[in-house]
């Protein structure tokens, strides 16, 4: 697509396939832009309690998902709803299922209702517990409210692709995980979220090891409210990283800088860099300057309290929808009332999603309301403290909030006042109160830990064994033990500080580089959060690291 765009802007007519894709690119851009929109008013009128949205970023996120393919991982951050649209990951009433925190899978992919809206996810095993397939789809790691959080898994989930594409013993393996290590991950943050420590450690490492890393900076010229001058030197993370840019015969980084309102310069840009990065597994840095943040950091203040007239005059100019809108009325590739029509299409599509994600948020609570109105009444005919028991029923249906809150305390309040009772409609009330709890057990609280048969809970444990009586250190028994591993599981490897040339500062991994490659074991800088993270990227993409 990038080339056709560049040959595209050269020529007067412009081909079908290009004006098709300009044209879908900019109805998503508007779609997510008004799903921003209503989506902070649903937060300002009550019906969600918190909102943080996407505006601003769309046009380089749409360029960003073209590399984004099949086996391909993401670890970003909470504004990249466009990306996940562009994906094909989201839909619009998905996004405004999260937003109301919908306790359910198959409304709310994502989470099932339990993240903050704007925390993405993909599932990468099945109800059983078993591996899906990776390579037949688009990864996403679940996305963390702390910022620069995202940074530690993502450099693992980078050199699982290299640890795929060296380890010739892993064929087997890895036909679930990685098709020859030609997969990149791709990292999202904001700007101001580089001056976290996990960043600056991770972007290190990666360096270092020389990872297919493909790392966004989403500069919006703020955070929150504190300019970019006072968040890093130079006033700009590229600059402050150009010692890290690769040269000849050194390991390093490809650092790209590109305006987050230029369409076409964006497609070249991330089409230039991920194949960089694919081909060659170096690690890229795509710098995206100038973006807008129309609505402010999120639904807990407004941006007009800390920008200049000046400021927010730009940003109207060069907001990244109105500026495609520009080049696509200068190409020629559509009219103005045409790209109207679009607008006009993406308010009733948003519109008829946010309705369709309320209704089904409403409705799956009302009916469990309405279950307990029924009981409750049953109830308070055949109590002797009738009228205590029907305040609590007046106060439930005067309750509009579809929250299961006030119906749940309104039913225990309820059996409160007839605890001495006994009659069949508080039995009746008893038994459907168990069952709600099940069932909010599952909505709630499922999943802290494995279930099924892969729960660590349903390994027996094995007695230990000694053939003979005879006293050794501790750490040759653990060094044959990780011999042991190492020799019947190639997916396992074993890395940190001191880990390779010297088998540890306590000898456990005495001789083991020598034996099995550095590949397997090796030793990596003082690092701990990145080691840390590293490990939890690796078991995301199947490989067993200690």
């Amino acid at each position: 697509m990038a080339k056709l765009i560049e040959e595209t802007v050269e020529k007067t007519k412009i081909p079908k396939d290009a004006q098709k894709e300009i044209l879908e690119d900019y109805r998503l851009a508007v779609l997510s832009r008004e799903t921003s929109l209503l989506g902070r008013r649903e937060v300002l009128t009550g019906k969600a309690k918190f909102g943080i949205f996407g505006d601003g970023k769309e046009i380089a996120q749409i360029a960003l998902a073209k590399q984004f393919k099949e086996g391909d991982w993401r670890s970003g951050y909470y504004r990249d709803q466009t990306f996940m649209m562009a994906s094909g990951l989201l839909t619009v009433q998905e996004f405004f299922a999260q937003l109301y925190a919908h306790p359910s899978v198959e409304a709310e992919p994502a989470s099932g209702g339990r993240q903050m809206n704007g925390h993405y996810a993909t599932r990468f095993i099945d109800g059983e517990g078993n591996w899906l397939n990776q390579t037949e789809l688009k990864n996403v790691s679940a996305d963390i409210s702390p910022t620069g959080g995202q940074m530690p898994r993502l450099l693992g989930l980078a050199y699982a692709s290299t640890f795929y594409k060296q380890n010739k013993g892993l064929k087997d393996h890895s036909k679930n995980y990685s098709k020859d290590g030609n997969e990149v991950a791709f990292g999202t943050i904001g700007d101001a979220s580089t001056s976290e420590g996990p960043f600056w450690e991770t972007i290190n490492a990666a360096g270092v090891l020389s990872v297919p890393l493909v790392m966004s900076v989403w500069d919006d010229g703020h955070g929150i409210s504190v300019p970019k001058k006072y968040q890093t030197t130079k006033g700009s993370i590229s600059e402050a990283l150009s010692g890290f840019q690769r040269k000849e015969g050194t390991n390093g980084y490809e650092i790209f800088n590109v305006k987050g309102w230029d369409y076409a310069k964006l497609l070249l840009t991330y089409d230039k860099a991920v194949a960089v990065s694919r081909e060659k597994h170096i690690p890229v840095l795509i710098h995206v300057e100038e973006l807008t943040q129309p609505q402010g950091h999120s639904t807990s203040g407004s941006h007009e309290r800390y920008k200049s007239k000046e400021r927010l005059a730009w940003e109207i100019e060069y907001d990244g929808i109105a500026q495609f809108k520009k080049w696509i009325l200068e190409l020629g590739a559509a009219t103005e009332a045409e790209l109207e029509e679009i607008h006009k299409a993406a308010k009733k599509e948003v519109r008829e999603g946010k309705k369709a994600a309320w209704d089904a948020f409403v409705n799956s609570v009302s009916a469990e309301k309405e279950e307990a109105l029924t009981l409750l009444n049953s109830l308070a005919s055949a109590s002797p403290n009738k009228v205590f028991i029907e305040k609590h029923i007046s106060n439930l249906k005067a309750n509009n909030d579809p929250e299961r809150k006030a119906i749940y305390e309104a039913v225990r309040r309820s059996l409160r006042i007839a605890r001495a009772e006994n009659n069949a409609t508080k039995a009746s009330l008893i038994s459907w109160l168990d069952v709600q709890i099940d069932l909010n057990e599952d909505r709630y609280d499922s999943n802290l830990y494995e279930p099924g048969d892969s729960s660590a809970l349903n390994v027996e444990p094995v007695e230990a064994e000694y053939s003979e009586e005879k006293l050794v250190d501790g750490r040759e028994i653990l060094r044959e033990n990780f011999d042991s591993i190492l020799t019947n599981k190639p997916e396992v490897l074993i890395f940190g500080e001191d880990s390779g040339k010297i088998g540890g500062v306590n000898q456990s991994l005495e001789g083991l580089q020598d034996k099995h490659g550095e590949l397997r074991v090796f030793d990596t800088g003082i690092r701990e959060c990145t080691i840390v993270g590293q490990a939890i990227g690796l078991a995301m993409r199947g490989l067993r690291p200690i």
